[in-house]
């Protein structure tokens, strides 16, 4: 396999706004990208990646230009996005640039808060969803694993964590903006994953008095908010919640929203107007865009975070610097190792052959003579020198190689100068 055959198709908050992002969620059949796109023609192995800012395809394609139309018709299926508006809003990257993208979005380079730990888990999540369904193979298994290792010493050697923020604090950040202090304050969190279990332990540590959790299921509810001396609810209560609490933050899995306008407007009656901030988290959103529209409402999605995170933005900037060094490092190194993939089987079949023409000889040789015992080892010894001396230039002209293009020519031209194809035929 060749390195231009590595590919990363996606979207992410870079390219595309969360009203295109939320779209391409797979909620309702996660089943759906890996039966798709099995059926898509030169993807030889494939990872497929989707978070609450990027949906992402790692794959390899031995067919790239119908692999590629396949990828995207998929993703967007289901969406109201034109074809024509596509190509607007994704990103694909080849080869090299490909590995480095991957290592970049494993080490929280790439996202919207860098240095976010929640992403190398999502990631590692991915790759064993693929993995176990057969999605990937030799080379893809080796690049998600290196990608890994590539995240851990990025943690090691920087400090990029140390000043970055996830998404769920960068939205307790922006509470505390508007409210000034939430010492004292009640929050709401709407659905019991990760992300409302991050938001909870960076608000407890910010001196709110009480945690609610509101969850589909109940019994999720009472295990999250037991851990922070909180009360757990069902999503049948959320309105009357809502009457009592100063922070609401949302992160369910919903497919549509759990929220509308027309439900909040009594609830602020009921609150007499008294400031609610809702944080919406999840994507899709759970939240109706509309409720910002009332009276002392303050509703934020995951694309307006990104302004909470400038604050820091010169420290971590730095530490990027360092952790970009590392990915470069690290491509470099996976670049090698695909030549070397692509080299040893030539250079493995030109010893053979070389060998096996040298054996034949020696044989030859030897029985007509009455040598020594010595003296057959110094010949058997002079004809080791002789190969490798005479195979030293060719394998030296395979491995100083500038591109994927010339090497490709250069292993043709080296396997039939030398016969190798026909070779390996008769061997096999």
């Amino acid at each position: 396999m060749s390195i231009d055959s590595i590919l990363v198709l996606g979207v992410n908050h870079k390219t595309a706004p969360v009203e295109v992002r939320e779209q391409l969620a797979f909620t309702d059949d996660p089943e759906s990208p890996f039966r798709n796109m099995k059926t898509i023609p030169g993807c030889t192995e494939f990872c497929f990646l989707s978070t609450c800012n990027r949906v992402e395809v790692i794959f390899a394609s031995s067919n790239q230009e119908e692999t590629i139309r396949g990828i995207k018709n998929f993703l967007f299926a289901g969406s109201n996005v034109s074809e024509k508006e596509i190509d607007n809003f994704i990103y694909l990257h080849k080869g090299s640039e490909a590995i480095n993208h991957l290592y970049r979005v494993a080490s929280s380079l790439d996202s919207m808060v860098v240095g976010e730990p929640q992403i190398l888990g999502q990631l590692k999540d991915a790759y064993r969803d693929s993995s176990q369904r057969d999605c990937t193979g030799v080379v893809l298994n080796r690049l998600l694993h290196k990608a890994f290792s590539v995240a851990k010493r990025v943690r090691t050697e920087t400090n990029i964590g140390g000043s970055a923020v996830s998404i769920s604090y960068a939205a307790v950040e922006l509470a505390r903006k508007i409210f000034g202090n939430l010492k004292g304050k009640r929050v709401l969190l709407v659905g019991a994953g990760e992300m409302a279990e991050l938001a909870a332990e960076h608000l407890i540590n910010q001196g709110i008095s009480e945690v609610i959790v509101a969850n589909r299921t109940l019994e999720r509810a009472i295990k999250l908010a037991k851990r922070f001396n909180g009360k757990a609810v069902g999503l049948a209560e959320l309105h009357e919640q809502m009457e009592i609490v100063d922070i609401m933050v949302s992160s369910t899995g919903a497919s549509d929203l759990i929220l509308h306008q027309k439900d909040v407007k009594p609830i602020m009656r009921q609150r007499k107007n008294r400031p609610l901030f809702l944080i919406d988290i999840a994507v899709p959103r759970d939240l109706d865009p509309k409720i910002n529209d009332l009276d002392n409402i303050y509703l934020y999605d995951v694309d307006d975070l990104s302004h909470v995170v400038e604050a820091n933005k010169s420290e971590r900037e730095q530490e990027a610097a360092r952790a970009q060094r590392i990915v470069e490092e690290e491509t470099l190194k996976f670049l090698q190792w695909i030549e070397e993939m692509q080299l040893t089987p030539t250079i493995t079949a030109l010893r053979r052959k070389a060998n096996t023409i040298a054996q034949a000889e020696l044989a030859k040789t030897l029985g007509n003579f009455d040598f020594s015992s010595k003296e057959k080892k110094s010949i058997e010894k002079m004809a080791g020198s002789i190969i490798n001396k005479l195979l030293h230039d060719p394998i030296l002209f395979l491995k100083n190689t500038h591109s994927s293009e010339d090497k490709s020519e250069k292993l043709d031209v080296t396997r039939k100068i030398f016969a190798l194809n026909e070779n390996s035929e008769k061997d096999s």
